[in-house]
């Protein structure tokens, strides 16, 4: 009777013994004292089983939680930091080591959630927060974090990711689903709006949380883009620590972490080695968390590559100069070789950046996206610096102008659903040929042009006093295969630009118009202009020595175009 006992015990430990680690066997099963139970494979680093108030939403179909496809780690665990409250597993490979924290208690530590004192254990920290340590490029391919989910249990991802039963129309991640094209890239979100991405089911809720400075060893800058979602057999959720994507869902659901390496999705600088993260997989009974969870606990775990808060320092100042139509669109971002940072600044242009790494940094002012000053800054530890910044951009008198110059199509045609579908979506409208009267509204104007769609031709006419010697600037966001524009204006022809320096990436088609911005500008001689009731003609096509079809032909996205 005892040897039963004891046995039916120890099935029971992992739910019952309270915030902890029992081995047993390759895994280490980890009790949180906040609903959730967690298992780590001690000789891969894959999570086998995440268990919320006795919910399982792990797949158990054989594929695993882990880094990429998996990392092959072995794994070391430790209970450390803040009075022993928090448990540390590390898992080592190469050049690559993965962090896996538990906590229970935070000593001294006040968060918008949580309150802890040093002495009360709080067992409703229902979260694993993790982060990858790299000291060179990874073998692993695409550096992102995959939570494997069962669908069964988190069913309701996002719909325009949701791919199950479809048939694929472009590579092997782009489908048509009863009639709706679908992709994981359709789930994909700004880094600087990110911070939060998560898929529910019945009573369960399981969130990624990017917070404050997890972005700060990623690449791409505040508005790069990468899969946060994706549900086939699995329902899985991302953190791209280097560069990934956004969501797809389909039989089952797959969360991901967002920071992505070495994906190529439209990235436009290289990729930063060091400590990505950190970032933490949260669950709850289905309401989606808060992204400000504090993370200075970090401090005292003896992570590699964590530089502590009190060794960093911060930037704060005006932004000025910028139209007050966007005053609520206007961003500050911070880049070198080791480190990325982006603050939105208030109303007033006023902002303080997140705590950053000691260095100098190029500070960059963003009118939506677009980048209108540049300065240089020096940050460092335990200083705050104060560095205004006033938009250095060109705003001439104009003839005429379509669009914003804000980095961006917002307010073209089709920008409003690129986001989240396939250019050749029936929901799309009409891609073109288009001809455009100026006068017309912006909404008709296409938001990008493919070489076998065909070109954009713009109607206009002037007044007498509005010919002669004129400049013609059209700017672009992104381009595909080489495409740039070159004009024809009744009997002129515009010089053909050089190819454009852009992400080497499909971009349009995967739900994307973040690449370089690029103006280009046409010297229109006298002569060529029109005045009066003469109506002139302007045709842009996108040239390049490239071709492919349909929406695989080089294409470009436009920003704005203006005469003045």
């Amino acid at each position: 009777m005892l040897f039963f006992f004891l046995a039916f015990a120890a099935l029971l430990l992992p739910s019952v013994i309270g915030f902890g680690v029992v081995t047993s066997g390759n895994s280490l099963i980890v009790t949180t004292d906040g609903g959730l139970v967690f298992t780590v494979d001690q000789t891969t680093g894959d999570i086998t089983s995440l268990k919320f108030n006795g919910i399982e939403a792990q797949d158990q179909s054989g594929k695993h939680s882990q880094i990429s496809s998996g990392i092959g780690a072995s794994c070391t665990w430790v209970q450390t930091g803040n009075e022993s409250n928090y448990i540390k597993i590390t898992c080592t490979t190469g050049t690559l080591i993965q962090q896996v924290l538990d906590s229970l208690l935070y000593s001294n530590i006040i968060t918008k959630k949580f309150q802890f004192s040093y002495y009360v254990a709080r067992r409703n920290d229902p979260a694993i927060h993790m982060a990858t340590f790299t000291t060179a490029e990874p073998t692993v391919g695409e550096l992102r974090y995959i939570a494997r989910l069962n669908r069964a249990t988190v069913p309701n991802g996002f719909p325009q990711s949701d791919v199950n039963g479809g048939t694929a129309i472009e590579g092997s991640d782009v489908f048509l689903v009863n009639g709706q094209t679908r992709s994981k890239f359709y789930s994909s979100r700004q880094f600087i709006d990110d911070a939060v991405k998560g898929v529910t089911g019945p009573n369960i809720g399981v969130f990624m949380i990017v917070p404050g400075t997890g972005f700060e060893s990623s690449s791409g800058g505040p508005f790069f883009r990468d899969i946060d979602n994706q549900g086939s057999a699995q329902q899985e959720l991302y953190f791209c620590e280097l560069h990934c994507i956004n969501q797809y869902s389909s039989a089952n659901q797959s969360l991901f972490s967002l920071a992505d390496m070495n994906s190529g999705h439209t990235n436009t600088e290289a990729d930063r080695q060091g400590m990505h993260g950190p970032y933490a997989l949260w669950f709850t009974t289905g309401a989606a968390p808060s992204g400000a969870i504090d993370t200075t606990f970090w401090d005292g775990l003896a992570v590699s590559g964590w530089v502590t808060q009190s060794g960093r320092g911060r930037v704060t100042g005006t932004a000025t100069g910028i139209a007050s139509t966007f005053s609520t669109l206007q961003s500050i971002g911070f880049s070198n070789s080791v480190a990325e940072y982006w603050v939105r600044t208030d109303t007033s242009g006023k902002f303080t950046s997140p705590f950053m790494k000691p260095g100098t940094y190029t500070m960059t002012l963003y009118k939506v996206e677009l980048a209108v000053a540049t300065q240089t800054v020096t940050v460092t530890a335990g200083g705050l610096l104060t560095s205004n910044i006033a938009s250095a951009e060109a705003n001439p008198a104009v003839i005429w102008q379509i669009g914003d110059f804000d980095g961006t199509p917002r307010g073209f045609l089709n920008a409003d659903m690129i986001e989240r579908m396939h250019p050749s979506d029936t929901r799309m409208h009409s891609w073109g040929p288009v001809t455009f009267t100026i006068g017309q509204a912006v909404s008709s104007f296409p938001m990008a042009i493919f070489q076998a769609v065909g070109p954009v031709t713009i109607r206009f006419t002037l007044a007498s006093n509005q010919g002669g010697a004129r400049t013609l600037q059209i700017g672009t966001t992104l381009a595909f295969a080489g495409a740039r524009p070159q004009i024809t204006l009744n009997g002129f022809t515009g010089p053909a630009p050089s190819p454009p320096s852009q992400p080497d990436s499909r971009g349009v088609t995967r739900g994307t118009w973040r690449g370089n911005n690029i103006m280009y500008t046409v010297s229109i001689p006298s002569g060529v202009l029109l005045t009066g009731s003469s109506v002139n003609t302007l045709t842009i096509n996108p040239i390049s020595g490239s071709s492919g079809d349909g929406f695989l032909s080089p294409n470009f996205v436009f920003d704005a175009i203006r005469l003045f």
